[in-house]
Order: C-alpha cells, then structure tokens, then sequence
C-alpha cells in the first residue's frame, strides 16, 4: 500500500468507528447543532452583554430549556397523571350520547349515521378503560425518554455554542473547505435557520395562549392546553381541528351546547381566521425584517413544505431538520451555479 493512501483509509475506518460509536447521540448533537444555529442571534446578544462565551452559552441553554423544553415535560407529565385519572364511566356517557345523536340525526346527515355507527363499534369504551393504565404507563415511559433526550439535546446545545466556532474552523481546516463557501453556507444555514425557530416558536406561542384563555375560561387548565394547542398548531392545516373538535365533542357529550359553540367559532374566526391568516404572517414579516436582509429573503414556501416533509419523516424534530436540508441543499446547488459561471469564463 502507498504511504499516501494509508491515512486516508485509516481516517474513513476511524470515522466508521465513530459513528458507530456516537450513533444513539447523532439525533440529539444534529437538533442541538441545529437549534445553536437558528438562536446564533441570543448567544451574540448574551456574549455582548456578559463578556463571556462561557456565561453567555450557559444563559442560551438555560433560556432555551425554560422556553421550550420545559412546556413539553410539563405537558408530557399532566398528559399522563390525567389519563392515570380519567374516569371510564365518561368514556361510556359519551357513547350514550352519541347513539342518541344517531337517533336524532337530519335527514340531509341520515347517510352518515352508518358510518358513526361502524366507528363507535370499532370503539371498545369497555377495552379503552381497562387499558387506560397501559396507556398512560406508556406515556409516562415517553415523557421519561423524552426528557432523557432533551437533556442531551441541551448539554450538546451549550456545546453547540461555546465550542461551535472552534469545531466549524477546525473542521474547514481539515477539509480545506474555501473560505467563500463555508462562509455563504453558513450566513445561508443561520438566516434561515433563525426565521424558521423564531417563527415555529412564536406563532406556536401566541395561537397557544389565545387557545389557553379561551379553554381556561371555560373551567381547564388552561395552561396545559394552550401548550397543547402550540404544539399542535405546528402540525400544518389540520393542527388545530385535533384540538377544538374533542373539545367540543367532549362538551357536547355533557350537554354544553354552549360551550362546544363557543370553542369552536373561537377557534375558527379568532385564531384560524385571524391570527394564524392576519396576525402571523405579520409576525413572520418582522422576523425577517429584523434577523435577514430584504435581497435575502427565504420563499416561504418552500420553508413550509419543508417543515411538512421534515414532520412525516424525522417526526416532532423534522421542523427544524427539515428547513435545515432544505437550505443545506439549495445553497450547495448556489455554490455549484456560481463555480461553473467561473469556469466557463
């Protein structure tokens, strides 16, 4: 074998083995890779303000649990303490009235009774309570890997950003990566990145909140379904039906007309119509005023499609791995373009 062909094959054997090594975590470093990224602009803030990388990563971690992980274990852990308590027999009074809803249908819906009907069969309220339990040991046995994986995701997070330029010049050294395109993709990767996280995470807030005021009005816990509803509301178009309509049908099974009513016009016209048509558009519209420059703005829908295409296929965190290929790619085919102009000139 020549000499200079050992240290190649003996780096690709090495790598092999790091990956293999490094596998249950690849998922946790890419997130937190990702996230350190789309929040470059908190850590810059921070570092003007403390002076230190080190104070200045810590306080983006801590921000960045109290944000947006904490809501999910909070969720994660009600979910399960509620579905621990639920009693059957409400299970049982909504199949009651149901069946007399079938009853009383309009003749213009009599061609749906059937289908109700094969739907509330294929539904074992009996099996659905004994099994309750199952369920919600599951849940909880989610909710504790999740955490496990988020506490991951922060401790390679605050890594992300103390050591992050280090390892990206360390890594363009070793690649003899040119200095103009490892600097285009990651200006493209950060004012991309930045839009999408900022966007997610207000949009997912506020449609939350006007969720939570209105179910906490209504005698819920109004801040575990206003979480609910932000996330859910990152799920595109039918994100927030999963969330009103077993509101509603829930309050209609208890004989509150009313309230079922009132949740779902709210839903429909306050926060469908309103904020997520008016109201957050503006929002994503200031967000890129403030963190890119106008002869760089992102085709929104692309990023949306993205965000769709990273949810079915990497689940909860193909919105931010999503967008992120996404704009990996379309800077590459950039580079690509701007190197053949060069050489045909």
């Amino acid at each position: 074998m020549k000499k200079e062909y050992f240290t190649p094959l003996l780096l690709i054997m090495v790598s092999y083995g790091i990956y293999v090594l490094y596998a249950p975590f690849w998922m946790s470093i890419i997130v937190a890779s990702l996230l350190a990224i789309s929040t470059h602009h908190i850590q810059m803030g921070f570092l003007h303000l403390t002076g230190s990388r080190f104070w200045a990563s810590t306080l983006s971690t801590l921000l960045l649990g109290i944000l947006f992980f904490a809501p999910l274990g909070y969720f994660l852990f009600h979910i399960s303490v509620m579905m621990q308590n639920l009693d059957p027999a409400i299970m049982s009074t909504m199949e009651s009235k149901f069946r007399l809803w079938l009853e009383h249908l309009p003749p213009s819906l009599s061609r749906l009774e059937a289908k109700i009907e094969a739907s509330l069969i294929k539904f074992d309220t009996t099996a659905f309570s004994q099994n309750i339990i199952a369920y919600a040991s599951e849940i909880g046995s989610f909710a504790m890997s999740f955490l496990s994986g988020t506490l991951f995701i922060l401790i390679f997070y605050f890594i992300a950003h103390y050591y992050g330029r280090d390892i990206f010049e360390f890594f363009k050294r070793s690649a003899h990566f040119p200095q103009q395109e490892s600097t285009l993709i990651m200006f493209e990767m950060r004012s991309s990145m930045s839009v999408v996280f900022y966007s997610i995470l207000a949009t997912a807030v506020f449609e939350g909140a006007l969720f939570g005021i209105a179910v906490g009005y209504m005698g819920y816990n109004g801040l575990l379904f206003g979480i609910m509803y932000g996330f859910a509301s990152l799920i595109p178009v039918v994100g927030g039906v999963i969330m009103w309509l077993p509101f509603a049908l829930f309050e209609l099974s208890l004989g509150h007309t009313h309230n079922a009513l009132f949740i779902t016009l709210y839903t429909i016209i306050i926060i469908s119509v309103i904020a997520d048509t008016f109201v957050k558009p503006v929002i994503i519209k200031i967000i890129n005023q403030r963190l890119i420059k106008p002869q760089e703005k992102i085709n929104e829908l692309i990023i949306f499609f993205a965000i769709i295409a990273g949810l079915a296929t990497f689940g909860f965190w193909g919105m931010i791995i999503g967008p992120a290929i996404t704009v990996l790619f379309l800077t590459l085919m950039k580079i690509t373009e701007a190197q053949s102009e060069e050489i045909s000139h």
